[in-house]
């Protein structure tokens, strides 16, 4: 499988685990409606589907480098899948919940496996350049595909959005299996997994921009999280109209993105990290300050919300590549466990975004600016690549 088939496969399962995250957002009410509970509470499926992305990781990347690429991302697309065909069987709360969390199990492998078959491919700037394609794909599905939930849900009802997510991912596997994937290239590790993990937990190379990455993504957890309910809730948004905002958000994440993919080599990765998380922290702080002085004004709201996306897509697929960079050992484990960073925050950024979700706008806008600011410590005290 040569690099451009490799881009090609990764782009489209990420899109596809990803819209696992998104594609319901706009049909949350009538979720909820349906299963005779509250939209906040529907809402937590957010959580334990990120819940189920991180606790599997660390075995995911870990089964890759023992048993190879190709079964494990045909097994974790066909649990994706299923799960997907299942969703709308559920007819109460606890089984949606449930089958949530099994559907983030399937992602999370996903996830994984499109991480590692990248780093086989590419090292370096050129990681980071192939990253930024992960992030353009991560992106469609989060903006393109919040408004394709709400078309669908018009046309189809909700349960429609899981029967095609899930048929789409099984037809992936399809594909998958009749490809020819190359052998692995990295030598066995002798110690065990958890301790190749806990060796390259210690490394500061690898650990702060893991951090400054999760950081970012968890801001937009927490908007997608607790944003459906102010925007369809206060400010009166109806479905069609939240779903239509995932364009924009689009627009902001793809340019940054490309951004990443045409500069990267130009400019290197530590300039561009830093002047997105600081696009990250420029754009939380308006929200914040938009929330407490003018709280009837959505545009000062999702605006710099935008902003804030456009900073995090410089800053994510560059935080990946430098936390690979300074791993100190190859293989899958360094990008499995970045994954699993990412989501185990993602899991917790979302249960705290749900909790103090409030029909006001500034107690979300707070905790982005949080985030944000913690992103931009990690990058600052982040050493450069060699320094452990």
């Amino acid at each position: 499988m040569n690099a451009s088939v490799t881009l090609l496969i990764t782009c489209c399962t990420v899109f596809l685990a990803q819209l696992g995250m998104s594609i319901y957002l706009p049909a949350l009410p009538e979720i909820a409606r349906d299963l005779q509970a509250q939209p906040a509470q529907v809402a937590w499926g957010l959580s334990l589907y990120l819940i189920g992305m991180a606790l599997p990781m660390l075995f995911w990347g870990s089964l890759a480098q023992r048993i190879g690429r190709k079964p494990v991302l045909l097994a974790a697309l066909g649990i994706y899948g299923l799960a997907n065909l299942a969703l709308p069987a559920g007819s109460t709360l606890e089984s949606f919940l449930a089958v949530r969390l099994l559907q983030g199990v399937g992602a999370s492998g996903i996830s994984v496996m499109a991480r590692v078959l990248i780093r086989d491919s590419f090292r370096g700037e050129q990681l980071a350049k192939a990253l930024s394609w992960i992030s353009i794909s991560f992106v469609v599905a989060l903006g393109i595909g919040q408004y394709l939930g709400s078309v669908i849900q018009l046309i189809l009802g909700w349960q429609a959005i899981f029967y095609l997510l899930g048929a789409s991912s099984l037809l992936m596997a399809a594909v998958v299996s009749r490809i020819e994937f190359p052998p692995l290239l990295d030598g066995p590790v002798t110690s065990s997994s958890w301790a190749v993990y806990r060796q390259i937990l210690r490394h500061p190379a690898f650990l702060l921009p893991a951090l400054a990455g999760g950081l970012g993504y968890g801001v937009i957890i927490a908007f997608n999280t607790a944003a459906p309910l102010i925007l369809q809730g206060p400010f009166g948004w109806s479905t069609v109209e939240y779903g239509l905002l995932g364009w924009p958000i689009s627009l902001a994440y793809f340019l940054g993105a490309l951004a990443v993919n045409r500069l990267v080599l130009r400019t290197g990765q530590r300039w561009l990290m830093t002047l997105g998380v600081g696009l990250v922290t420029a754009g939380c702080t308006v929200m914040l300050l938009g929330s407490l002085t003018a709280s009837s004004l959505a545009l000062l709201f999702w605006l710099p919300y935008c902003v804030a996306v456009f900073g995090q897509s410089l800053n994510y697929p560059i935080s990946l590549s430098l936390a690979n960079d300074g791993a100190p050992i190859a293989g899958a484990y360094a990008m499995a466990l970045s994954g699993f960073i990412h989501q185990l925050m993602a899991a917790i950024i979302a249960a705290i975004a749900s909790l103090i979700a409030s029909p006001q706008a500034w107690p979300l806008s707070l905790l982005c600016l949080l985030l944000a600011l913690g992103a931009m410590l990690c990058t600052r005290c982040a050493p450069t690549r060699g320094a452990t």
